[in-house]
């Protein structure tokens, strides 16, 4: 492990490039790009590599805005993951505490990606440099993986091979909490389920008509029954996204929903998958219309590697505290004001806080923003999200951590999201972010028995299987989502 002077003086090269990688976290927040049509952000990210030295390769797995950028030679094999998606109709101005969008059904950064992209780079380029300079072997490498948020696009990555030579991953997220993220989350399929049926006029030939959206209906129905006989860890969620029409006096001949279905291993969610299958043929049946099934995307459930993330928990201890000041907590203060109490205490069960290592002060929400650090428990926790991560945990052993870039309170996906994602405070928790990345990169480039440790426990835990990617090879990145 590197010693705390080494950790400090890397910490200390990420705070004299700050200026520049906050105004790239910003840019990207205000260029909002949804999932594959990153082309901006994507450009403007590689560019900056290449500018810092690194050789970067282009359209990975098929995906046009997919990238990796490498730096140095030689074993071990660092990886940094990198996302920059934003969300549709989570348009808002920043640094207002009320709903404001700057322009209806826009799209924004609603799960503060443009600080995790850019955070991931600020350390591989940092731990770069720090390599140059001392003469290490080893490389680094910068992963921007595009299409996060249901588009599966990590998953994509690993199915093409693009993480089989690597040692290690790390990443992070924005979040209400400081500290190291160990979850056992949930695996998620997603279909469409497209139903035709016959047009007829609804008044005086019904009966000649076959009616999709009745069939997506009755699937509904027939999935909420189901819902009881399901194992209680699972999840199954939808959204009507097609429904034939606006004219009320025409008989739907098409209909259309998307499932999202969960579970904590990909097996189980592949057994419900089948479950819910056999609903949207019994809805088909039932009103004489033909259903197709198409697969949209699918993530693994995540593989945590307690190695790892305790030795990322122990350089969070040295790096101390996110340096919040008045004007940070006076800002948040604002945000947390638009929460109920019931959000706020959801807030700090969902992150699983038990304690804090700088404080003794219990976590209740009183102060606005996490001034501290949360205990690492040394074990893993339940948690109901998903995520493309999970697949590249089980190629090779990861670790996430947290920093506290939103109000204790503020959840994912929501427009206090957005509003904060070019605050200073959120600036602090990228930086502190990329330091926590950096040094635990270091460690692993100079720890060759930490990185042991690391990669035993990760065989012990996949039991030596190979990953199936749970993507079939015909399916290419975000071509579902195109009606046939």
């Amino acid at each position: 492990m590197p010693d705390r002077e080494a950790i400090l003086t890397l910490a200390s090269v990420i705070d004299g490039m700050k200026p520049e990688f906050t105004a790239l976290s910003d840019q990207i927040w205000d260029f909002a790009e949804l999932k594959f049509d990153e082309y901006r952000s994507s450009k403007l990210l590689a560019a900056t590599l290449e500018e810092n030295g690194f050789h970067v390769r282009r359209g990975i797995a098929g995906m046009e805005t997919a990238f990796i950028g490498e730096y140095g030679s030689g074993r071990p094999v660092i990886a940094f993951l990198g996302e920059f998606d934003a969300l549709a109709g989570m348009s808002q101005v920043a640094d207002v505490a009320e709903a404001r969008p700057i322009a209806p059904d826009e799209s924004g950064h609603g799960c503060g990606h443009n600080l995790l992209g850019v955070g991931s780079l600020l350390a591989a380029i940092a731990l770069a440099r720090h390599l140059e300079e001392k003469g290490l072997p080893g490389t680094v490498r910068y992963y921007g993986c595009p299409g996060e948020e249901g588009g599966s696009g990590k998953t994509f990555m690993v199915r093409a091979g693009a993480f089989d030579d690597v040692d290690a991953a790390l990443t992070w997220h924005p979040a209400p909490f400081n500290g190291v993220r160990s979850t056992n989350n949930l695996a998620v399929l997603e279909y469409y389920y497209r139903f035709k049926g016959l047009a007829a006029h609804a008044s005086n030939s019904a009966h000649l008509g076959r009616s999709a959206l009745d069939a997506v209906e009755l699937m509904n129905v027939g999935v909420n029954f189901l819902r009881e006989h399901m194992p209680a860890d699972c999840r199954v969620h939808y959204a009507i996204t097609d429904t034939g029409g606006r004219a009320a006096n025409v008989v739907q001949a098409r209909a259309e929903a998307l499932y999202l279905i969960r579970a904590p291993e990909m097996p189980q969610a592949m057994a419900l998958a089948e479950r819910v299958e056999k609903v949207a043929r019994g809805a088909a049946m039932m009103t004489e219309t033909e259903v197709e099934v198409v697969f949209d995307t699918a993530s693994t459930n995540l593989l945590p590697n307690l190695t790892l993330e305790g030795a990322m928990h122990e350089n969070m201890v040295t790096l101390g505290p996110v340096p919040f000041d008045e004007a940070d907590i006076d800002f948040a203060q604002k945000i947390q004001n638009t929460f109920t109490e019931e959000a706020i205490k959801s807030s700090i069960r969902l992150y699983q806080i038990k304690g804090d290592v700088f404080s003794n002060q219990a976590i209740d929400g009183s102060t606005p923003l996490h001034l501290g650090l949360r205990d690492f428990e040394g074990q893993s926790h339940f948690r109901a999200g998903s995520t493309d991560v999970g697949d590249v945990s089980w190629v090779v052993p990861t670790a996430q951590c947290w920093t506290p870039a939103w109000a204790i309170g503020t959840n994912p996906h929501t427009w206090q999201v957005v509003a904060q994602g070019r605050s200073r405070a959120a600036h602090k928790a990228m930086v502190h972010a990329a330091k926590t990345l950096a040094a635990t990169g270091l460690s692993l480039l100079t720890s060759p028995d930490l990185l042991a440790r690391a990669k035993a426990e990760w065989r012990d835990k996949t039991k030596g299987g190979a990953y199936i990617c749970p993507i079939p090879a015909a399916v290419k990145p975000g071509k579902a989502h195109a009606r046939g």
